[in-house]
């Protein structure tokens, strides 16, 4: 799986990062968002979301408390899910996991509470906190490797 870095000085730079990612995502992709709080999971998600529904003004709450959200555009349903609150991995079923994965692209915050269930074809977006900007580290498909 390639793997590669990029900083982003700012949110201009997380917003082209997101619309870079939204064309290239298919049904089917899963996109795992890793990092601390605060590191910019859901400000990249909403960048990919708003890049994706082409609406810049899209309102795109966390969904920390209702766990997954769901946007329709013309090419996918997209599906936005917040796993910080997931007990057990098996609760993902109980938000739509299958049909996400069935028809849908799937944004996963907090990804690796899905432990075995984080399927192995995914696009890996870790974020960290660098200086005053972020660092995005990406690895899966050869496809992502030019954003």
């Amino acid at each position: 799986m390639p793997t590669f870095s990029l900083p982003l000085a700012d949110e201009a730079a997380t917003e082209r990062l997101g619309a870079a990612l939204a064309a290239r995502l298919r049904p089917r992709d899963v996109v795992a968002l890793e990092g601390d709080l605060g590191a910019g999971k859901t400000t990249l998600a909403r960048a990919i979301l708003r890049a994706a529904a082409g609406d810049p003004a899209l309102i795109v709450p966390s969904p920390t408390f209702t766990l997954v959200e769901i946007y329709e555009t013309p090419g996918a349903s997209w599906w936005h899910f917040d796993l910080y609150r997931l007990e057990q991995p098996e609760q993902v079923f109980e938000l739509g996991w299958e049909d996400a994965r069935a028809e849908g692209v799937a944004l996963v915050e907090w990804a690796e509470r899905l432990g075995a269930l984080l399927p192995r074809d995914r696009l890996t977006v870790r974020l960290a906190i660098e200086g005053e900007g972020r660092r995005a580290t990406l690895e899966g498909e050869a496809r992502f490797g030019d954003v």
